[in-house]
């Protein structure tokens, strides 16, 4: 019996680095599920996993270690299941687009809040900052002095030339952490500016579509040149969520649960509550209003428990 982690997976079998060093090709053994609720994918990229190396130089998984967290959305195509983008992370990076494709700013919370309630600290990264006009430089400042004030840090890049790339890989020196976004924000062609001689494929934006093509089939973590590792994953078109409660959903959103202690009442969700601190600070320009019509979009979204599966937005 030996110890690793999940570097690629392909389906039913896990690529495993052993802490020899050697990458083993893995698959589970019996029906290995998540605590808590059910996942389309038991073992996830960054998992800690005991396995044991057979006759023919497979390996076969016996057990998944406890995870410090993980990126979870619900399954594309079965409502009551999720799955596990990444786990055992030390930062997210959300990779977003003004244009082709565009992301909005609820799906952007959407992923915040998730990251937020499993405890991955998210950093925002604006790709394709080569192709803005100077409106688009004007709506990149605005959105960027809204997620600063909300706690989170904020990139500018342009995969294309380089610029800002080194920030980034300043930040990704140490640790594990994911990429995540839409198809066609440039994951992929980031990662391969970053990891020299990696060529994962990449894809045009759809023409008729404004929507990126899939190029990243599944999940897969590549060693970074000056240590730590890059966790690259498919597109993401939308990001139902779950685990998560109406009533605590407030305190995904660090601006309001900074405010929590100002409102009336301590279990205020902000929404029709008297002398809500947030609605006031909303009111003044000192909350962006983008996030709190997100926020209420979500709230009513629940139906007297976790979240159901709502429209990706």
């Amino acid at each position: 019996m030996t110890e690793g982690r999940v570097l690629r997976t392909t389906g039913s079998w896990y690529d495993v680095l052993t802490a020899e060093g050697e990458v083993v090709a893995c698959r589970p053994a019996g029906k290995l599920r998540l605590k808590g609720y059910r996942s389309t994918n038991p073992v996830a990229v960054g998992d800690v996993v005991n396995l044991e190396v057979v006759e023919d130089g497979t390996g076969v998984i016996s057990n998944i270690q406890e995870r410090t967290n993980c990126i979870i959305r619900k399954s594309v195509n079965l409502s009551h299941e999720s799955h596990v983008v990444a786990a055992n992370l030390d930062r997210a990076f959300l990779v977003v687009t003004l244009a082709s494709p565009r992301t909005s700013t609820g799906f952007m919370d959407r992923f915040l809040v998730t990251a937020e309630a499993y405890g991955i600290p998210t950093t925002i990264v604006l790709n394709k900052v080569d192709a803005l006009t100077d409106e688009d430089r004007a709506q990149a400042g605005a959105l960027a002095e809204v997620y600063r004030d909300a706690g989170y840090g904020w990139l500018q890049v342009s995969a294309h030339t380089g610029e800002g790339v080194e920030q980034l890989e300043a930040e990704l020196a140490k640790g594990i952490h994911v990429l995540s976004g839409h198809s066609g924000v440039g994951k992929s062609t980031l990662i391969n500016r970053i990891i020299p001689g990696l060529q994962i494929k990449t894809a045009e934006v759809s023409d008729s579509h404004h929507k990126g093509r899939h190029t990243t089939t599944f999940a897969e973590m590549h060693p970074l040149p000056e240590g730590g590792f890059l966790v690259d994953t498919p597109g993401i078109k939308g990001f139902g969520l779950v685990t998560l409660e109406r009533d605590t959903l407030n305190h995904h959103f660090p601006e309001f649960f900074r405010r929590l202690p100002e409102c009336k009442f301590h279990n205020c969700v902000h929404h029709k509550e008297p002398g809500c601190a947030v609605r006031d600070a909303v009111a003044a320009g000192e909350v962006a209003e983008s996030r709190y019509k997100n926020y209420l979009e979500m709230l009513e979204e629940f139906d007297g428990g976790p979240y159901r599966d709502a429209l990706y937005r």
